[in-house]
């Protein structure tokens, strides 16, 4: 019997990520990896250590998660095969024997707590703020068996899923307190470049564009190659090469997938223009939702547009 595939995933137990990791496989019929960071997740597919790694890459309330996209952006190539949605919704625990009004040091991960900023300035005025790796890992040090008193001494309570909290038995002091109702992070399951998932007709493609020089007109040459091709872009981001100041690179995602005539065109046009573009994948909507493709750009309008050009040239 062959090994279990081992996902790599946003640790420990009870994390977002895990929750969004269990839509794409069955605990039972794989290898968890937690990992301590995004970075240290996708790490461990690019050595061989995970054969796909499960990361956030953007939230409704937040935009995209800097440290997936600029890993996946500028470091050794990987590939999405899949994305997956999961409502967030937070709970306040506390170290065991403190109450809500004793609360004067709170963790969690620096996404969670921009989402819940508002409840605490209206509920815990002054509250100190310490970062934690992730949502899961913040509550966990809370239980005594974290590291004794030492530890536990440097906050009083966590920011966390509500599953975190049945899984640790850590009191709950507070419930739903994120700021916006109904906020959902986008995950995406990752591996190494491989083959391709077949279209859908409900696909997505994520591209990264690095700009070779910064110059007027320079976004407009990108979108333009989108525009002319019915292409719908869910989501653009700039975010910079590392590499100096004003180098930057474009996130996108656009609807539709890459053996499709239209996003195949538009791939080859940038690449002309932009030879660093880097395709990340092609793969099915979380929603389910086919785009709305224009009739001129569609499937059959190039075949009919590539057949007449040849007749042409047949003369």
């Amino acid at each position: 019997m062959s090994p279990a595939p081992r996902y790599a995933f946003l640790g420990p137990a009870g994390t977002f990520t895990e929750a969004a990791l269990r839509q794409v496989a069955s605990p039972e019929d794989v290898d968890l990896l937690p990992a301590s960071s995004v970075l240290a997740a996708l790490a461990a597919v690019r050595v061989g250590e995970a054969e796909r790694a499960v990361v956030p890459i953007e939230n409704s309330v937040e935009g995209g998660v800097t440290a997936t996209l600029d890993d996946i952006g500028a470091d050794e190539p990987l590939q999405i095969l899949a994305e997956v949605l999961v409502p967030i919704s937070f709970v306040l625990v506390g170290r065991p024997g403190v109450a809500l009004e004793d609360v004067r040091r709170v963790t969690t991960h620096t996404h969670a707590w921009a989402q819940v900023r508002g409840w605490m300035e209206a509920h815990l005025p002054g509250v100190e703020f310490t970062p934690a790796g992730s949502t899961a890992a913040g509550a966990r040090a809370l239980l005594p068996s974290a590291g004794g008193d030492g530890a536990v001494a440097s906050f009083d309570a966590a920011v966390c899923a509500p599953l975190v909290a049945e899984q640790t038995g850590l009191p709950v002091l507070a419930e739903a307190i994120e700021d916006v109702t109904g906020a959902v992070t986008r995950f995406v399951l990752v591996s190494r470049p491989g083959p391709v998932p077949e279209p859908t007709g409900a696909d997505k493609t994520t591209l990264t564009v690095p700009l070779p020089d910064d110059h007027p007109g320079a976004l407009r040459e990108i979108l333009d190659q989108f525009a002319t091709r019915g292409i719908n872009l869910s989501r653009i981001e700039s975010r910079p090469t590392g590499e100096g100041m004003g180098r930057y690179f474009f996130s996108i995602d656009l609807e539709g997938h890459v053996a499709e005539e239209r996003v195949g065109a538009a791939l080859a046009a940038l690449h002309r223009t932009f030879p660093g573009v880097r395709f990340l994948g092609s793969y099915p909507r979380a929603e389910g939702r086919p785009p709305t493709v224009p009739e001129h750009v569609t499937d059959a309008a190039y075949r009919r547009g590539t057949a007449w050009v040849r007749g042409l040239r047949s003369r």
